[in-house]
């Protein structure tokens, strides 16, 4: 049987198809055009009390004596029903005394629950009700000592840092909690606070919370030298269907480091393989191809604690004032901007220095508090101003145990809060 012969083409017919033609071949840019990327910095701050005397009022109170009173690393994720869950990395469990301590300081202080040494665990969590009221402390274990909320792995430890919900499985309903973990060593000299080994993902139920997995993300023992291991998740932040993990290596010689960039897509963030790492100019699958977004190097610089939020089209980054020198370093902050995670990176860009305990003011650092970790809250943005936690600690003097120090003052180790407001990044 002889194929139908084809109709001519006609011209009118000829020129729809090339009006077709023209508008499939039209580039993505034709819906409006958003916002223009503009350097951005702290325009203006102040100390957030609420939040602040929240987790006081908490940590001071011994209605169970197997709950938080301080801890640092602070961070936080919004739950689908508006519970909000922080998450902690060093924690101390015990009661709270009245003053004065020991010393015969003003200080309400911090003993285990028939005395002498206060519990501490690597890790906790602290669940937040949706009226803003904190309810409850999750810790792991069994028996008469509560444990780690995610457990100590053999011979080393986890640190929780960003968390994010997503989907359980690309495009499924449920939900659930990826929590990225910072699996690190014991070590010594300048490891004393232990040697980067993985970054690890736990995944958590909805609603009920309960930790079902962890798993490596990206391993780094295959680094010979541990000031060059990047562990990822010390921010994170959701643009479209991808999830841009930030982190950071750990040279010892130098008080700055690095800041590196990988991206996962939603859903994906428990698959090792499903990471990709930014090598300067394509994705890579191997982690060890991963180049410096940020790179350390005279004022500039990364704690190995930063933030990143974005601001309409900018991306900012908070971290320590690494590249000030001295003890402003480690009283102060200072931020960057870019127009993509990748960068380039602009800045530092000014240098906020946040309230501190009564009298912790020292003219040498080794003598006074350390300012640290400072984490965005974006969940608690209200009128176009931030919610920003900064941790505080001590250090020093020599000859002084600092766990003394700390458990003498329980001030000294709870997060603290600012409300900041973004501006024009000035020259």
């Amino acid at each position: 049987m002889s194929r139908p012969m084809a109709r001519p083409v006609t011209a009118a017919l000829l020129t729809l198809l090339m009006a077709a033609a023209v508008v499939w071949a039209l580039p993505d840019a034709a819906p409006e055009r958003g916002p223009a990327c503009t350097g951005r910095a702290v325009a203006s701050w102040s100390a957030d009390a609420a939040h602040t005397a929240a987790f006081s009022r908490y940590g001071d109170d011994n209605t169970r004596v197997d709950d938080w009173t301080g801890g640092d690393g602070t961070h936080s994720v919004r739950l689908p029903d508006g519970r909000t869950l922080w998450l902690f990395s060093d924690t101390f469990l015990d009661r709270v005394q009245p003053p004065p301590n020991p010393q015969g300081l003003p200080h309400r202080w911090r003993t285990a629950d028939h005395g002498g040494t206060p519990l501490l665990r690597h890790n906790s969590a602290v669940l937040m009700s949706a009226s803003g009221r904190l309810e409850r402390t999750l810790t792991g274990g069994s028996g008469a000592a509560a444990g780690p909320f995610f457990p100590d792995p053999p011979r080393g430890w986890r640190w929780p840092v960003r968390a994010s919900v997503e989907p359980r499985t690309p495009g499924a309903r449920e939900k659930v909690v990826r929590v990225l973990l910072w699996n690190r060593t014991p070590g010594s000299g300048p490891w004393v606070f232990g040697v980067p080994r993985s970054t690890e993902v736990a995944t958590l139920s909805l609603p009920g919370l309960r930790l079902e997995s962890i798993t490596d993300a990206v391993d780094q023992t295959s680094v010979p030298d541990p000031g060059r291991r990047v562990l990822y998740g010390a921010a994170s932040v959701r643009d479209g269907a991808w999830h841009y993990v930030l982190g950071s290596d750990d040279p010892q010689a130098s008080p700055a480091s690095s800041a590196y960039l990988a991206r996962v897509p939603a859903g994906r963030l428990a698959e090792r393989e499903s990471w990709r790492f930014w090598d300067g100019t394509h994705w890579q699958q191997r982690a060890a191809r991963a180049a410096p977004v940020l790179r350390a190097g005279g004022r500039r610089g990364v704690g190995s604690s930063f933030t990143v939020v974005r601001d309409g089209p900018t991306w900012v980054l908070f971290t320590m004032d690494t590249g000030s020198g001295g003890a402003a370093g480690l009283t102060s902050l200072t931020s960057y901007w870019s127009c993509a995670p990748q960068g380039p990176w602009h800045g530092p860009r000014g240098r906020l220095t946040p309230p501190r305990p009564s009298g912790a003011d020292s003219p040498h650092a080794a003598d006074g508090v350390a300012v640290y970790n400072p984490q965005i809250h974006p969940e608690f943005t209200a009128s176009g101003r931030l919610l920003l936690s900064y941790d505080v600690n001590v250090l020093g003097p020599p000859g002084v145990p600092t766990d003394s120090r700390l458990n003498g003052d329980v001030g000294l180790y709870r997060p603290r809060f600012l409300r900041v407001r973004l501006g024009p990044a000035g020259p």
